[in-house]
This record gives structure tokens, C-alpha cells and sequence, in this order.
């Protein structure tokens, strides 16, 4: 965390030490909630924003709503981002001034129309994250508090049936000082981030597995994305969509050429003709398999691709975005795993679920290319790239904590332990500025180390 970060969460802890000197008396530590689901009242901005009705876009009938893609039409990421990060920074360290939210007995049980031990608990822990009206502090498991946890699993990337999962506990018992860390490494990352927002642009938040198209600062379509396997994690970067190519054929990364596809040669020499792949030399021309040093010694001096169809692992479409790390965002042919939950199972590339519909808003801009069009040239078989009339910006981001323009305050799992690496990596920065500060709220600054 830079020393500016923490002297804006500082002053944020600080002022609201101040005002609950000066507004609280003993025992009242629960601060009034704002609308379910927003920014804790505590320390919510005067403007908040009633959320918006928890919807799936129209425009997009595909689309999954049964594990809450998202609450809102509103982006991920767009030019208000960082500043709302710094708002629910204030708001959580208000909460860690209170002390936190209780923790929850792993061993709790909740049942629906039953009362239960915990039941009060768990209300108080979903009135403080704002989930919850105070005035439904107490009572058993009813349809009120069932709605509570649905818009907690939402937050969280969790699917909202309303029954306490233990993967919904576990989210319930991440502390709010952990939270706030999470905010301080999506906030750095944002601060030092350089994209050009256009009327049209694409995120893709790997943490959250999913992908946003944005028109007029508004989402118009979201899609489930299957990113890079912890092992093989998915790059952050900012870049342009060239275009969209139809019945790719895919050119197998040396990496995997040397590994995956070296193991299944020497177990089956006859594994590159049943996937319809060709072996070629530096000048695209055939070779035979047979002459190739499949040993996975050496760094390949030959090429592997896969012939276009409905056999090849990049699907109908490819969307093109030239970048350093050779990443793009392609259709997949194991469409069954965008059903999962967890979605991180890819070489580092992102396969997009209803991949042809963003071709579609892609290619807007030109009329020959409407959804019918595109499904019927990949019906053809023929390989075809359609240069984009106009480039889109895309960014693939790493947030794990982010608050939308409605004041919702969204979180996800850390999956590939970036957040703490790049907190500790600026962790003696934020030492030296803590205890240069000198003053007595210092020791709130654990809170956020």
C-alpha cells in the first residue's frame, strides 16, 4: 500500500473515531444500514444511490442469472472505479473502528421458519456488511433474512439460494480488516493502470470469472469466462480488439507443445491425427510427427496446429487482441465447464460463454455482420477474420474488491494469492509512513497492514 493510500484510509479511520465520539453513547455500536446490499451507513457516501433491481440484461437471454453474474448494469471498472474503492475503504474502516462484524460458529445451523441459536447473529453480521435492515435485528430464520444472505452470496460470487452454505459462512467470516486489504490492492492496482475508456470497451475481472461489455458507461452484455488455472494464471493488461475470426485453427504454444502435447505423443504416436493437429517447420510446412524429438527436452523447433472444426479447443471464434503475453478471449468446445462454479482451468487464454454474441456487439458497427451472419459463416467451416472497423479497448483486471456506481460493494476470492503479494511488496513503504505519522490512531493502521 502507497503511503497516499494509507493516509486517505487513515484520515477515514480517523474521522470516524471522531464522529462516533461525538454521536454514540455506550452500547450502541450497530450503525444503521443503508439500503441492503450498499455501502454500510456508517460511513456512506451523502450521495449513495438506491442499488438497482438485481437483474440479468434483456440483451442477453443466454446468460446464466442462477449464480449471480452480477446485481446491476452497472461496470466493474470504469473511470469512477478508484474513487469508489477509497469510499468503501471509509465505510469498512468504520466498521473495523466499531470492531468488525461477530464471527459466525462454524457449527451454526440455519433452516428456513426455524429459530436457531444463531439466528441473531447472523442478522447483526448481515446489518453491519448492509445486507440486512437494522430493523429486522432479531427473530427466527425468515424470508427477510433468507433475502439477506441471497444478497450476501451475490457480493461474494456465491450462488444466491439463501441457505447458509459452508462456502457462504466462510465468506461471512472473513474479517473486515481482511476486506479492507482487499480493497487497498484492487485500489493500488486501479492507481496504477493506464486505460483509454471508450464509448464501447471490454473488462474481463479474472477473479470474478467473468466478462463485461460496456456501451455508454453502461454493461450490456455479461458473460461467465473460464481463466487461467492457478499454475498458469491469467495476465492483467490493457489492449485493443483487432478483430474476430471464425473457425480458428489454434497454433499450440511451444510451452504446451513441450509438456502436454510431447506426454501424449510418446504414450500414442497416432494422438496428433486423432485431434486433428499438423506438425509444421519455421516455414509453415508439413513435417512428419515421426521425425520429431518428442522426448519434452528441448524447447520445440517446430510447430503444432490444430486444424479449424468442432474438434478444436478455441471453438467457432477467436477474438483477437494482440498483447505481450499472447492471450486472447476465444469460444471453447467444453462448453459444459462455464456450469461450474469455479472457473479458473485455462492455459492463461479466456474462453467466453456465448462467445458468438459478443462477436455480435463486437462487429456492430458493421451491418454484414449480425449474429445470423456470423452463425451461418461458422456453419460454412470456412476460416475467416473480420478486421474490426473500429478497435474496442479491453482490460483484464485483477479485482477482488470493487464498488459499482449503485454503492455495491462487490468481493471475490484472492485465487492466485496476488493481493498479499503485492501488499507485502509495498509493505515496508507503509511501515515507515505509519510511524512517521507519529499520531495515536497509528495503531488502526494494523487494520489495514
Amino acid at each position: 500500500m502507497s503511503k497516499r493510500h494509507a493516509m486517505i484510509i487513515a484520515v477515514g479511520v480517523l474521522a470516524s473515531a471522531s464522529a462516533l465520539a461525538q454521536t454514540e453513547t455506550v452500547g450502541q455500536a450497530t450503525p444503521k444500514p443503508a439500503t441492503a446490499g450498499t455501502v454500510p451507513a456508517a460511513a456512506s457516501p451523502s450521495h449513495a444511490a438506491a442499488p438497482k433491481t438485481a437483474t440479468t440484461p434483456a440483451s442477453t437471454p443466454e446468460s446464466r442469472s442462477a449464480t449471480a453474474l452480477a446485481l446491476t448494469h452497472e461496470p466493474t471498472y470504469d473511470e469512477g472505479s478508484a474513487q469508489r474503492i477509497k469510499e468503501a475503504a471509509f465505510s469498512y474502516s468504520a466498521l473495523a473502528v466499531r470492531g468488525g462484524w461477530p464471527t459466525i460458529p462454524a457449527d451454526a445451523k440455519f433452516a428456513l421458519g426455524v429459530q436457531g441459536t444463531s439466528d441473531d447473529l447472523l442478522r447483526k453480521r448481515l446489518i453491519l456488511s448492509g445486507d440486512l435492515s437494522a430493523e429486522k435485528a432479531s427473530g427466527a430464520f425468515d424470508q427477510d433474512l433468507a433475502d439477506a444472505v441471497k444478497r450476501f452470496q451475490a457480493r461474494h460470487g456465491l450462488a444466491p439460494t439463501g441457505t447458509v452454505s459452508p462456502r457462504t459462512l466462510a465468506a461471512m467470516n472473513v474479517s473486515v480488516q481482511k476486506r479492507i486489504r482487499q480493497l487497498e490492492a484492487s485500489l493500488e492496482r486501479l492507481e496504477n493502470m493506464n486505460f483509454g475508456f471508450g464509448q464501447r470497451y471490454v473488462v474481463v475481472n479474472i477473479p470474478a470469472a467473468f466478462a463485461e461489455a460496456v456501451e455508454n458507461d453502461v454493461v450490456v452484455r455479461r458473460y461467465r469466462v473460464i481463466v487461467g488455472k492457478t499454475e498458469k494464471p491469467s495476465p492483467t493488461l490493457t489492449a485493443q480488439i483487432t478483430s474476430v475470426v471464425l473457425n480458428p485453427t489454434w497454433t499450440v504454444p511451444a510451452s504446451i507443445a513441450k509438456t502436454e502435447i510431447s506426454a501424449h505423443m510418446r504414450k500414442d504416436p497416432t494422438y496428433l491425427s486423432r485431434m486433428h493437429m499438423e506438425v509444421l517447420d519455421a516455414h509453415d510446412n508439413p513435417i512428419d510427427p515421426h521425425s520429431v524429438d518428442w522426448s519434452g527436452t528441448h524447447t520445440p523447433n517446430f510447430t503444432v496446429r490444430q486444424h479449424n472444426g468442432t474438434f478444436n479447443a478455441l471453438g467457432a471464434v477467436k477474438i483477437d487482441m494482440p498483447n505481450s503475453y499472447s492471450v486472447y478471449m476465444h469460444d471453447t468446445n467444453q462448453r459444459n465447464l462455464f456450469s461450474n462454479d469455479y472457473r479458473f482451468d485455462s492455459h492463461g487464454c479466456s474462453r467466453v460463454d456465448n462467445v458468438r454474441d459478443l462477436a455480435a456487439w463486437l462487429l456492430k458497427d458493421q451491418p454484414k455482420w449480425s449474429r445470423a451472419a456470423i452463425d451461418a459463416e461458422i456453419a460454412s467451416g470456412q476460416h475467416l477474420e473480420v478486421a474490426m472497423a473500429k478497435k474496442v479497448p479491453v482490460a483484464w483486471i485483477y479485482l477482488t474488491a470493487w464498488m459499482t456506481k449503485d454503492q455495491t460493494i462487490q468481493f471475490r476470492n484472492d485465487v492466485y494469492n496476488q493481493d498479499e503479494q503485492l501488499l507485502e511488496a509495498t509493505a515496508e513503504e507503509a511501515a515507515f509512513f505509519g510511524n512517521a505519522a507519529g499520531h495515536p490512531l497509528t495503531a488502526h493502521m494494523h487494520v489495514m497492514q
